[in-house]
Order: structure tokens, then C-alpha cells, then sequence
């Protein structure tokens, strides 16, 4: 094995999580700090030529190659997992910035009583009338400690949107059940297009309350605190499972990395492919990993940060047996537990429009939303539902090629041949599908993540298995959005004089037929695995995302979340990173030990 100089921190992960722990870092100490990134660098000139939606959005070219490593997956703990061979469920991203280079852009902040969930939801039904086998939990730290950091990662990011609760004023317009704001957003919303404004109109007309997106998608020209400068969206509509090739999204490589390249004390290395924490009496002494040439290598830290995708965060720990593993059946153990993924809803039927009305142009964001249906909110009329989501409408017809072939039912006899293509040319751009659910998923004690007993790796390490089904509160938040859907289908249908058409297909995550699906995509907001609390009884980091049981050992990102919210995780996996640093620089180094 081939021994490398010590250096200060070592940080496992180049995507948002790692470059802004490293940004701190090197801006505020005279650490050395070098990132290890198993993928291959990334530059926005890059984007230039990668615009090819086949390679892109059919291919997967900037995913994981999950021939080198994948999943394995099983309903329940009495079943044999067996490995994931395409790409479904999840597309965890690789290369420098990770996920954050071909994310779609929007960046929410989390309901306030999120953060207190296990609390909130016993004052409000009483512990004896939750489900069975619920593990929600509190997560140590709250929405006011958090709301600085959620603010300097929208500077950062340069979101775009408009508040509707700014220190506790509703301003209309706004998210009027966001959590206070203490600023406005950096920048204002996106443009709006025909379909989207007919949403907003219907959802109006129905008693809601519709709001821009959140977007990191900029809708003009901005400067950011760290003084990079980039341009306004073109709209393109090549946001989702693409690098921005004008720098208008922000991604990792055109916000962060522009400023830590700039520092002699940071160091960033690809294609190193980490396998193990190396660590001795509760202390890591830094990280072996693979090089492109396939040689072991140890890079010794006098600190380590884990920052990669939640999945591999947690197999990391497994794979160095750092803590306790999660044991369902007698609830013991930490590492692992609390897998979640993200709720999403039954359709609520589709708009036919005598025209088209949809483009292939948009910006990742784009649109309007409406939260009155999310956390607690308007959940009392229908039974069962514990925690509800955000649902939203307009948009854009989607890539060309993808979305070639989407017509209404009994347009076509089968899903092929001459009669189908010309329904698919025919009513391109015309149909509209109200109503899209992102809704919160509760952790349950069944859903966790372990080592694979059976399948391994490239490298020959056991892949991480994961165990997880949809319960019947998934199936009853997937009824309770597709019944809203259809009345907002139905109301845009009735003012632009379009026909209603019931159907279009079950959604992601919660039909009331549907098992968990590995197959079609739901989202790549993964959490859990190595949640944060504050007791090491019941979570694997503190609240400053430190490991309870190796001091010098941090973990950010999704892996640290309880349970997954219905916004988006990336602003909040900031904000948590942010504060972790703000931990490690002025508490850790001048006092190492637990953070208390």
C-alpha cells in the first residue's frame, strides 16, 4: 500500500456537502484540506458538448456506474435482496459535484416543525394512535438555529422565489406556511408560461395559496457574496440529469470549486475510489482508497469528513465497522436505520388541450406550488394522513426524445407502431398533468440499510443492501394528492376550455396497488442511515454532525436526516454542513473532543 504525507482534514466526496466543508475550512483555518472524488473532473466548459439527451437522459452518463457498484433491495428483512441492474429508483450522481451538477435546481427550506417531528406528531395525535414500527425522531437542533445557514446557502446559490412569511408577516403571493424568513430570496422568481399561470389561477380559484418554486436556477444576473458572478437561465430546459452548460444552475464546480481551487491549502483528487476510514481507540487516522491505476492507498488526516451520497456515506461506516449496527427487530443500534426516500402521489388526471401549449424550453424550478397540504396543514379531512407534501403544476413538455409518446389514454391501441407515433406527433405539447405530489416519508423501524451478505463490489466489498416497502400511510398521502390533482386538473381544464380526462397512470411511491419500485424513478432524495440527534443511543452524529463514538470523525450531508421532509433535501443538507463547520473551526480545533 502506498503511504501518503499526512495532511490536516481529508474530506471523502467532492459534491456540494465537501467542497463547502472545504470552502470553510481553508477560508478560515491554514488547514490543509484535500477532497477525495471517486468520479472524473468536472468543468462547465465540459457542458458545452454534453448536451446529448440519449447519453445524458437515456444513458445515465453522469451517474454512478452501477456496473461497478449498485444496491441490492428486498421488500422486508424475511426476504432475500437481490442486486439493482439498471438505473430506477434513485440517480446518485458522481464526478466532481456530484448530484449537484445535474440536479434540477430547486432548493426548499423545511417545514419548522420538522426538525421537531417526534415531538409534534405525539402532541398532536397522542403516542398510542401512531402507526406501529414509526421511528420519527427529533433532530437535536432546530429551525431557528438553522435559518442563518439556509440563508447564507441561498446567497451562496442565489435562489430565486418570493417570501411569504418574512419575520412572521404572510405576505400574499408566498409560501404563507414556509417557516419565518428573516430576508427576502436573493433573487425573484422565474418567468411563468401559459400552463403555469393557468395553475396558479385554478389552485386561486380553489381557496389555495400558490407560490414561485424555490429555484438555484437564476432568473437574471447574479453576484454572489463570494463575488461569483453568473448569468440569468436561457430557459433551455436542460436542468434535470444535465451540467448547466452557461453557469446559469448553480452546481458545486461554478459556485464552491472556483473558490477553493484558488487556495494553496486545498487539494482536490479524482478517481479516488475511498474503502475504508482507518481508524484506531476511537480515533480515524485517515482513509484508504483505490487510484485510477487501481493501487491502494493511505492518505492519513489528522481530521475526516464524510461527505458523499447518503447510501455511500452509510456503507462507508459499515464497511470501516464504525458504530453500531441497526438490529430492526430489537430496535438496537444506530447505524443504518431511518432509510427514507420520498412519497409521491396517484395521478389526478390529465388536461387536453385543441393546441399545444407546452414546450421543450423551462428552467429546472419553474412553475408554482402550493403548501396547503404539506406538514400538518389541511390533512384533517382526509383519515389516516399523517403528514401531507407540496403539490405542483405548469412546466414545460419535457426532453424531446423522452417525452416522445405521451398521449392520452385510447389514443392509441398499443404503445407502438405507425397509429401510436402518429398520436404521439399529434398530441405533443398538448397534454398537461396537474398536480405533482412531493410528500414527507415517515421513517419507519422496518426500512434500514445493511451489508448485502451476498453480493459485492468491484473491489469485492459487500454492497449495501436496502430494505424497504411503501406502508399503508404512503398509499393514503398517494389517494389524498391524486384527489387534489384532480380537482386542479379539472378547474384549469374548465378555464381554458380543455377536456378533463380521468387517469394517466398510478404515480411513484403510492398507489394503493403499488410495492416500493426499483425500476421507474422517484427521486435521488435518499435519507438516513447515519442520522444526527442528541444522544448516541438513538443517532450516529450529534447535531454538529460528529460521530458520537470517534471525535475527529464527521458526517454531513443526507445521511444525517431522521426522516425526509416533502421539499427538496439539498438546501437543508447545506445548512447542517454549514453548521457543522461552524462546529469543527471554532469549537474542535480549540478544544478536540466531543462537541458539547
Amino acid at each position: 500500500m502506498k503511504k501518503l504525507k499526512p495532511v490536516d482534514v481529508v474530506i471523502v466526496g467532492g459534491g456540494w456537502t465537501g467542497l463547502a466543508m472545504a470552502k470553510e475550512i481553508t477560508e478560515r483555518t491554514s488547514l490543509n484540506v484535500v477532497v477525495l472524488e471517486r468520479g472524473p473532473a468536472r468543468k462547465t466548459s465540459d457542458y458545452m458538448d454534453m448536451m446529448d439527451e440519449v447519453d445524458n437522459a437515456l444513458r445515465h452518463r453522469m451517474m454512478q456506474n452501477i456496473a461497478e457498484e449498485t444496491v441490492t433491495h428486498r421488500f422486508s428483512r424475511n426476504e432475500t435482496a437481490v442486486p439493482v441492474r439498471q438505473y430506477g429508483h434513485f440517480l446518485p450522481g458522481t464526478g466532481t459535484g456530484g448530484a449537484g451538477e445535474h440536479w434540477t435546481g430547486i432548493a426548499y427550506r423545511f417545514l419548522e416543525d420538522e426538525f421537531v417531528l417526534a415531538t409534534a406528531m405525539r402532541e398532536k395525535y397522542g403516542a398510542s394512535k401512531l402507526p406501529e414500527g414509526l421511528s420519527v425522531q427529533d433532530w437535536g437542533v432546530t429551525y431557528a438555529e438553522l435559518e442563518p445557514y439556509y440563508w447564507k446557502a441561498e446567497q451562496m446559490m442565489g435562489v430565486g422565489g418570493k417570501a411569504g412569511n418574512l419575520r412572521g408577516r404572510l405576505i400574499d403571493g408566498g409560501n404563507i406556511f414556509e417557516a419565518p424568513r428573516q430576508q427576502e430570496f436573493p433573487n425573484p422568481p422565474h418567468k411563468t408560461t401559459y400552463t403555469i399561470e393557468l395553475f396558479g389561477k385554478a389552485a386561486r380559484e380553489l381557496g389555495y395559496h400558490p407560490y414561485p418554486t424555490p429555484a438555484a436556477t437564476l432568473s437574471q444576473t447574479y453576484t454572489n457574496p463570494d463575488g461569483i458572478t453568473r448569468p440569468g437561465c436561457a430557459y433551455c430546459g436542460y436542468c434535470m440529469l444535465y451540467g448547466c452548460m452557461i453557469e446559469a444552475k448553480a452546481q458545486p464546480t461554478n459556485t464552491l470549486l472556483p473558490i477553493v481551487q484558488k487556495r494553496k491549502t486545498f487539494t482536490l483528487r479524482n478517481h479516488a475510489w475511498v474503502r475504508r476510514v482507518i481508524h484506531r481507540d476511537g480515533k480515524a487516522e485517515g482513509v484508504m482508497y483505490m487510484d485510477e491505476h487501481g493501487e491502494e492507498v493511505l492518505q492519513p488526516a489528522h481530521i475526516v469528513v464524510l461527505a458523499s451520497w447518503t447510501m455511500n456515506n452509510t456503507r462507508l461506516l459499515y464497511l470501516s465497522k464504525i458504530g453500531d449496527p441497526y438490529d430492526p427487530e430489537t430496535g438496537k443500534g444506530t447505524l443504518g436505520k431511518n432509510l427514507t426516500h420520498q412519497a409521491r402521489g396517484d395521478s389526478g388526471g390529465l388536461v387536453l388541450f385543441e393546441k399545444r401549449v407546452l414546450g421543450h424550453g423551462g428552467a429546472g424550478g419553474m412553475g408554482f406550488r402550493l403548501s396547503d397540504f404539506d406538514g400538518f396543514n389541511g390533512i384533517d379531512q382526509f383519515p389516516g394522513v399523517l403528514r401531507g407534501g407540496s403539490i405542483g403544476g405548469g412546466g414545460v413538455a419535457g426532453h424531446p426524445i423522452s417525452s416522445f409518446g405521451n398521449i392520452p389514454p385510447g389514443a392509441a391501441r398499443r404503445n407502438w407502431g405507425s397509429e401510436w407515433k402518429k398520436a404521439a406527433l399529434e398530441w405533443q405539447g398538448r397534454i398537461v398533468a396537474a398536480g405533482g405530489f412531493s410528500g414527507e416519508h415517515l421513517a419507519y423501524r422496518q426500512n434500514y440499510m445493511d451489508l448485502d451478505p451476498t453480493y459485492t463490489d468491484k473491489w469485492g466489498d459487500p454492497l449495501l443492501r436496502h430494505t424497504i416497502d411503501w406502508t399503508e400511510h404512503e398509499h393514503k398521502q398517494a389517494a389524498m394528492a391524486g384527489a387534489i390533482a384532480a380537482k386542479l386538473a379539472r378547474q384549469m381544464a374548465a378555464l381554458a376550455g380543455a377536456k378533463y380526462v380521468q387517469g394517466g397512470g398510478r404515480g411513484r411511491g403510492g398507489s394503493r396497488t403499488q410495492r416500493y419500485q426499483v425500476v421507474s424513478y422517484n427521486s435521488t432524495h435518499v435519507q438516513g442511515g447515519a442520522i444526527m440527534g442528541s444522544s448516541p443511543e438513538t443517532s450516529v452524529v450529534n447535531t454538529y454532525l460528529q460521530h458520537w463514538k470517534m471525535p475527529n470523525l464527521f458526517v454531513v450531508g443526507g445521511s444525517a436526516f431522521p426522516q425526509n421532509a416533502s421539499g427538496n433535501p439539498t438546501l437543508t443538507a447545506l445548512a447542517i454542513t454549514y453548521r457543522s463547520a461552524d462546529a469543527l473551526i471554532e469549537r474542535y480545533l480549540k478544544h478536540p473532543g466531543v462537541i458539547a
